[in-house]
């Protein structure tokens, strides 16, 4: 037992060493070619749709790191079976390691925005760790060697941690150069500001509290001194241009709610911001739209592809490429440099994140990241309401109980709420002052309590006089509905 336990660590320590050498190489030149992050990347974009809206659901912002966690663990597994294989013969060692390495490098390859040469860690990975558990596996099959075997092995853990902090000391670096970057930036005031209002507490979201929901498992770490936006494909007239340009054209600032179509029925996925940024109306037809092109295909830095309605960039709408977000240069996690945002459509459909290329194309040539996963070509938000307060299974005192919430129909706004107690008559809430019908409005309503268990229900209508549809739908394939119910028990 012994020895299989050593043969075991064996395998487990050469693979460490192995990927923690490639996460160095990786974060000193190429940090998205990484095995770890390449693997997991990989494994979101070849998951069944219903699996990644369990993993929301059910994670949240917890899902990357449960991802990568899960990646983690399968590769302890499988690494030390290759070392007790390995002990027969050092070919097991030099397949499992090539096995690996293969699944790594194609991994990495696979990326949208991947480089052949991205490759080169998995593939050094591979060889470190054949090298490591053949020279391992020697010393442990032979018991006098068994204490060179623990230095051997001391000074394998000690190589792949020295290995990993450094990776990890590149990585902090580059960050906080790239947060000196940011904070160095002075937006400039906003040509047409967003409409003054006495925003209620809790109508704006922080940045540090806006909700996030990507595929990146590594936030990309953009210069904006070196960010270039380029606009080409169906257009008479290509267009390229830097941070510095877009900040030098007229700016607009607008309140804007964001929605997530991943948002269950009372789901925490929406936020409302005050956004300041370049409108890419006019940039388009300053390139000149070709006749026939309907889509605008937004690529990120990460390869994130999003396919948005030419029409709905040209309605009207305040549909823009944004640069700050609640008075600051857009936070890392939310796009920075330059993010695009579509008042009216779930994020999936008008709002890339790391935003560095516009593609005018066609829905009948292609098809977007999501698109091809099954969701709707296009995304607009549907009405929503929720209960705030008090909390599902809360238990308020007797007497006079504020019921509250947000409710949501952007580019529409919302005409009533009304809340139902115990399956009786619709009550109409308060609505609480906007600036205009791209928000979410805060509502709230007094309810005199009786002592027991109660059940409370909301929904709202929309300007144009639609009713929010009570039918449970689940977010998959344009966004869910249904009526947001909770219980409470009143003391």
């Amino acid at each position: 037992m012994a020895g299989t336990l050593r043969d075991a660590v064996s395998g487990v320590l050469a693979a460490g060493c192995g990927i923690a050498v490639a996460e160095l190489l990786a974060a000193a030149t190429r940090p998205g070619a990484g095995p770890l992050v390449a693997v997991g990347g990989a494994v979101i974009d070849v998951t069944p749709t219903p699996v990644k809206e369990l993993a929301v659901r059910t994670l949240g912002t917890y899902d990357k790191p449960v991802l990568l966690g899960s990646i983690a663990l399968v590769l302890v597994v499988l690494t030390a079976a290759a070392g007790i294989l390995a002990r027969r013969s050092r070919w097991y060692a030099i397949g499992a390691a090539a096995v690996l390495g293969l699944v790594g490098a194609a991994a990495a390859v696979s990326r949208p925005v991947a480089a052949p040469y991205d490759a080169v860690p998995s593939v050094l990975a591979s060889a470190i760790a054949a090298a490591v558990l053949i020279g391992l596996s020697r010393r442990a099959a032979t018991p006098v060697n068994r204490r060179a075997f623990l230095k051997a092995a001391a000074l394998v853990g000690g190589s792949a941690a020295l290995a990993g902090f450094g990776a990890d000391l590149i990585r902090r670096g580059r960050s906080s150069s790239l947060a000196e970057s940011r904070e160095a930036i002075r937006l400039p005031a906003p040509a047409d500001p967003a409409r003054q209002f006495a925003a209620p507490p809790g109508f704006v979201t922080p940045n540090t509290g806006f909700y996030r929901v990507d595929t990146a498992l590594t936030v990309p770490r953009l210069d904006a001194g070196s960010w270039s936006l380029r606009i080409h494909g169906m257009v008479d007239r290509p267009v390229e241009l830097s941070f510095r340009d877009l900040l030098d054209r007229p700016l607009i600032e607008r309140d804007v709610t964001l929605t997530c179509v991943s948002n269950e029925v009372g789901g925490p996925y929406a936020g409302t911001a005050r956004w300041l940024g370049v409108p890419l109306a006019p940039l388009l037809r300053e390139a000149g739209i070709r006749s026939g092109a309907d889509q605008v295909i937004a690529r990120s830095a990460d390869g994130m592809t999003i396919g948005t309605p030419v029409e709905t960039v040209l309605d009207g709408r305040d549909t823009m490429l944004c640069v700050g977000m609640n008075g600051e240069p857009l936070p890392l996690e939310h796009g920075f440099p330059v993010r695009m945002l579509t008042p009216g459509l779930y994020g999936y459909a008008g709002a890339c994140k790391w935003l560095t290329d516009l593609e005018l194309g066609t829905f009948a040539e292609f098809d977007a990241y999501w698109v091809r996963r099954g969701w709707a070509a296009h995304g607009p938000v549907k009405t929503a309401s929720r209960i705030d307060r008090p909390q599902p299974f809360a238990r308020p005192a007797a007497g006079t109980v504020t019921v509250a919430g947000v409710a949501w129909a952007q580019g529409r706004g919302v005409r009533t709420v009304e809340v139902q107690v115990d399956g009786g008559e619709w009550r109409p809430a308060e609505l609480l002052p906007v600036p205009s019908v791209d928000t979410w409005v805060q509502w709230r309503y007094a309810w005199r309590t009786a002592p027991g268990p109660h059940s409370l229900r909301v929904r709202a209508t929309d300007g144009t006089g639609v009713v929010q549809p009570e039918q449970r739908a689940t977010p998959f394939p344009d966004g869910a509905t249904g009526w947001h119910t909770i219980t409470v028990t009143v003391g």
